[in-house]
């Protein structure tokens, strides 16, 4: 019975340094990549500060009027 003849591997090409243009490319993309991340982070960021922010509010809010129940309480106002 007939074997099938071994597959070559197919010879892989020579990596070679990228062009002025096409760094420059690269350049370009990296750079509106890295300002995409930047923008997106700082959204976050802000978003953060104001759920932070609004929890602190909370907090201050319950905070007083519990004092001023304890102080009408103890002073009868």
């Amino acid at each position: 019975m007939p074997v099938p003849a071994p597959r070559r591997a197919r010879p892989q090409p020579v990596p070679r340094p990228p062009s002025p243009l096409e760094r420059s490319l690269l350049r370009e993309r990296a750079k509106r990549r890295a300002k995409i991340e930047h923008d997106l982070e700082r959204k976050r960021a802000r978003r953060r500060f104001q759920v932070l922010l609004l929890g602190l509010l909370f907090l201050a809010a319950v905070l007083s009027l519990t004092i001023w129940d304890q102080i009408q309480a103890i002073f009868g106002l």
